[in-house]
């Protein structure tokens, strides 16, 4: 059994910690007090087990065993199921891994079933513990102090992935040619972010504005109220980041073409000189070319001053073609 922790609990103190499912059932309907149950990805069977005992709706238990679901609330007579996608960053590969985290919410107990690392729902239990007064609101109270982890838990995703942008804006100005591919990667992080965190307006949104349909205390509005404030704070940043590596692709693109554009015109130049100076060794070559080949009637072999004329045809013909290039920035 993935039991990870298991207790009743009484007017919000912890009676007992029972060690196995039925232990819970029974101590449960013995005290009339609210049963929370953790479990770490249990399998179809344990989680049929669960449904059969607390009279979980089938649709619940359907969703719950297919997964991979957007957060969501959905209420089904007295019961709710909830889905929240909880984040972490992972700073050495720069990626933010979204978890899921399914609750099954009734009148006296909470499951939760967690499918990754995060939250750190031992943290929730703890706190909800020490405030006895908090706890014995009920099933409901557990619920917002969940909601609560979730959305703390991506503060240090939201300043990780600013800080990595940070460093993305000083490597666009230093030239860094793999910079465009780490946008791309962080881009992607940013839109999964976006899309775990987005629905959370919803989620908390719903249970503050409809209270009395959601069984939520009176005591818990406000601080659902402060929750609903944090996501749409976080909603905004990461629009913010978005938007600001949208625009760092751009920029790097614009960069990009910017220096592949100085280093054509720079290849223009080196060919450009290398033409120039082709074109003026060429022209010795050629009257070197006419007056070697081995043709019998050639009077300029005969002259005293041929081979001096020759040469002096091959200076002017240089000094004429350095000039031209030279006027025309071609040297």
């Amino acid at each position: 059994m993935t039991l990870v922790d298991n207790a009743v609990y009484v007017d919000g103190k912890r009676l007992h910690s029972p060690e196995t499912l039925e232990e819970t059932f029974d101590l449960t309907r013995e005290t009339g007090g609210m049963a929370w149950i953790g479990l770490y990805r249990p399998d179809d069977i344990e989680l049929l087990a669960v449904a059969e005992e607390f009279g979980l709706n089938l649709l619940i238990v359907e969703d719950a065993l297919a997964g991979h679901q957007r957060s969501k609330l959905e209420q089904y007579g007295d019961q709710l199921f909830v889905v929240l996608r909880p984040a972490r960053y992972l700073d050495d590969v720069e990626r933010v891994e979204i978890g899921e985290l399914h609750l099954f919410v009734g009148p006296n107990f909470v499951v939760t079933v967690r499918h990754a690392e995060s939250p750190d729902l031992a943290r929730v239990r703890t706190r909800m513990e020490h405030e006895v007064d908090l706890l014995s609101l009920g099933p409901q109270a557990v619920l917002y102090a969940i909601l609560d982890q979730v959305v703390d838990e991506y503060a240090p995703v939201s300043a990780g992935l600013e800080n990595d942008i940070d460093e993305i804006e000083d490597q666009l100005f230093g030239g860094d040619g793999e910079v465009s591919r780490r946008i791309y990667e962080l881009s992607r992080e940013v839109i999964g972010c976006q899309r775990a965190i987005s629905p959370l307006e919803t989620v908390v949104g719903q249970l503050q504005r409809n209270p009395e349909k959601y069984a939520v205390p009176p005591e818990l509005r406000d601080r659902l109220g402060d929750v609903l404030d944090h996501v749409l704070r976080l909603i905004d940043r990461i629009t913010a980041y978005r938007s600001l590596l949208d625009n760092a692709l751009a920029l790097s693109s614009t960069l990009a073409s910017n220096r592949l554009a100085e280093t054509s015109i720079a290849q223009n130049e080196q060919t450009k000189k290398i033409s120039a100076w082709a074109a003026i060794l060429f022209a010795p070559t050629l009257v070197g070319t006419v007056y070697g080949m081995n043709f019998k009637n050639m009077p300029e072999l005969d002259w005293p001053l041929g081979y001096p004329m020759a040469l002096a045809l091959m200076v002017v013909l240089g000094i004429l073609l350095y000039a031209a290039f030279k006027r025309n920035n071609w040297l």
